[in-house]
């Protein structure tokens, strides 16, 4: 298959569950009727960005992978005939939790789940005390519509996350997110330059982006929207403002081929010498870099 239509869904979360996950049925009903094929959700998608503060109870609101949450997501994909990606707060276990995001082909089946794998720790971005680092890796998925690979929120920003999805054979990265306010530096927005790394990642790995959003002020914090869909030259083919919104925008896979043999970024990679970006401690000690390009650690 060479088009694909892409529905992307950016929406403002009540502090409603339930009323969040019908608004989200109903807009994912409308975009298939529009003709996607593909749907991904907004990171956390039916809840209230609650990493803002640390509560205890808030670990109540994770939802196991064969519960009725994702039971009833996989019912939609299957009745609509979309591929569907539902991120998720996931219960693992006793004690284990995860930001994860299902997917479902389309026919309702969940091919798997991808856990995020970058947890961050920052003012209203508490993430490390409800989520633990992923575990599942960087998995690709080979639906009725095309491979995908998903990289949740935090991951978006890492380079070594989308290579590897294109080096596994991703057609389309998919990364839901709620990124949003800096609360200790309100008068910075960091939408363009969410915008610029996230659609990059396309143009070095020759692929198409698809980044999500939410909207909307929640507790202390504005989310600034900005879904998008970029092709694999770093063009942003459709976007959204900060209002609640659906976007639809159809892709021509042929064009990864086209622009991988323009660029030739994978070919000429050079694994052999990518070997610093295992040791951590090289980029920690603050040394001096030598001719030779060895580091001292001494001061």
């Amino acid at each position: 298959m060479c088009a694909v239509t892409i529905g992307l869904i950016q929406l403002h979360c009540t502090p409603d569950p339930e009323a969040n996950i019908e608004r989200t049925i109903s807009a994912i009903q409308d975009a298939a009727t529009k003709g996607a094929q593909i749907v991904c959700l907004q990171e956390l998608f039916h809840l209230q960005y609650f990493p803002q503060r640390v509560a205890m109870e808030n670990y109540n609101l994770a939802q196991p992978t064969d519960g009725p949450l994702l039971e009833r997501m996989g019912r939609v994909a299957a009745e609509l005939g979309i591929v569907l990606i539902v991120p998720f707060y996931e219960r693992a276990g006793k004690g284990m939790y995860f930001n994860s995001a299902a997917v479902f082909d389309a026919d309702g089946t969940m091919l798997g789940v991808t856990r995020k794998n970058h947890i961050p720790e920052s003012p209203q971005y508490y993430e490390k005390y409800y989520f633990s680092p992923g575990n599942t890796g960087y998995p690709v998925y080979a639906t009725q519509y095309g491979v995908i690979g998903v990289g949740i929120c935090w991951d978006e920003w890492f380079p070594e996350v989308s290579r590897i999805l294109a080096l596994r054979g991703a057609e389309i990265l998919f990364f839901p997110s709620a990124i949003g306010s800096e609360p200790e530096h309100p008068h910075i927005s960091t939408k363009r330059a969410w915008e610029k790394a996230i659609s990059a990642q396309g143009i070095y790995n020759g692929v198409f982006v698809a980044a999500v959003n939410r909207v909307g002020q929640e507790d202390q914090m504005t989310f600034y929207g900005g879904s998008f869909v970029s092709d694999p030259f770093g063009e942003i083919k459709e976007s959204l403002s900060d209002q609640e919104g659906l976007l639809l925008c159809t892709v021509d896979l042929t064009d990864i081929s086209f622009a991988r043999n323009l660029l030739q970024f994978l070919r000429d990679r050079r694994v052999e010498t990518y070997q610093p970006l295992l040791e951590l401690e090289n980029f920690q000690a603050g040394g001096k870099v030598h001719a030779k390009g060895r580091l001292d650690s001494r001061k």
